[in-house]
C-alpha cells in the first residue's frame, strides 16, 4: 500500500504543478493540456480505488489512519478536478465571446434611409459592456461553483473524519464525556459550512439580479 499511496500522491503533485500552465499555454496546446490532465486525474481515481480496498485490509492498529490517508488524497484530487472544469469553463465562455465579436465586426451594415442608420460605434460599445458583464458573472458563477463544490467535498471528509474518530474512541475506550465533546464539536463544524453556503448562495443571487 506504502508504494501505491506514494506513486498517487506524486501523481497529484504533477497534476497540482500542471495546472499551473493552463493560463499561459496557447490556444492551439491548450486542448492537448486539458486532456492530458484529465487523464492524469482519472488514473489517480482509478488508483484511489484501489488505495481504499488496501486501506481497508490493514491490520486494525493501522487501519483507521490508512483510510485518514486516502480520504486526504481523495478531497486533494477533487479539488484539482473542479478547478480544471472552472478553468474549461471559464475558457469555452472567452472563445464564444471572441467568435461573436469576429460575427459582429465583419458583418455588413446596410441603411435605407437617415432613420433607419445604425449607430455601430455605440452597438459595438454595448455589445462589449454586455460580454463583459456575461464574463464577470460567469467568474463568479463558477467561483461559487468551485467553493460550493470544495465545501460538499469538505463536509464528506469530516463526516468520514468524524465516524473514523468515533471508531477509535470507542477502541481507545474513552469517557462518553468526550465522546459528547467530540460529537458536539462535529455538529458545530457542520453549522457554519451550511452557514457558509448560505451566505454563498445569497450573495450570488444579488450579483446575478443586480447584473441582470
Amino acid at each position: 500500500m506504502e508504494t501505491l499511496y506514494h506513486q498517487t500522491n506524486k501523481h497529484i503533485q504533477e497534476v497540482q504543478s500542471h495546472m499551473g500552465s493552463l493560463e499561459s499555454t496557447d490556444r492551439e496546446s491548450v486542448h492537448l493540456l486539458e486532456n492530458d490532465l484529465q487523464a492524469r486525474i482519472d488514473q489517480i481515481f482509478n488508483q484511489l480505488e484501489r488505495l481504499e480496498i488496501l486501506a481497508s485490509k490493514e491490520p486494525p492498529n493501522r487501519r483507521q489512519n490508512a483510510k485518514l490517508r486516502v480520504d486526504q488524497l481523495k478531497y486533494d484530487v477533487q479539488h484539482l478536478h473542479t478547478a480544471l472544469r472552472n478553468f474549461q469553463h471559464r475558457r469555452y465562455n472567452k472563445e464564444a465571446q471572441e467568435r461573436e465579436r469576429e460575427e459582429l465586426m465583419s458583418r455588413t451594415f446596410t441603411t435605407n434611409d437617415a432613420e433607419t442608420s445604425i449607430p455601430i460605434d455605440e452597438t459595438l460599445q454595448f455589445n462589449s459592456n454586455l460580454h463583459n458583464a456575461h464574463r464577470g458573472m460567469d467568474d463568479l458563477l463558477g467561483s461559487g461553483s468551485g467553493i460550493l463544490s470544495g465545501m460538499r467535498d469538505q463536509r464528506g471528509t469530516l463526516k468520514g473524519t468524524h465516524k473514523k474518530m468515533l471508531d477509535v474512541a470507542n477502541m481507545l475506550g474513552l469517557s462518553n464525556t468526550v465522546m459528547r465533546l467530540i460529537e458536539r464539536r462535529a455538529t458545530q463544524d457542520k453549522l457554519i459550512m451550511i452557514g457558509g453556503m448560505l451566505v454563498t448562495c445569497v450573495f450570488m443571487f444579488l450579483v446575478v439580479r443586480y447584473l441582470g
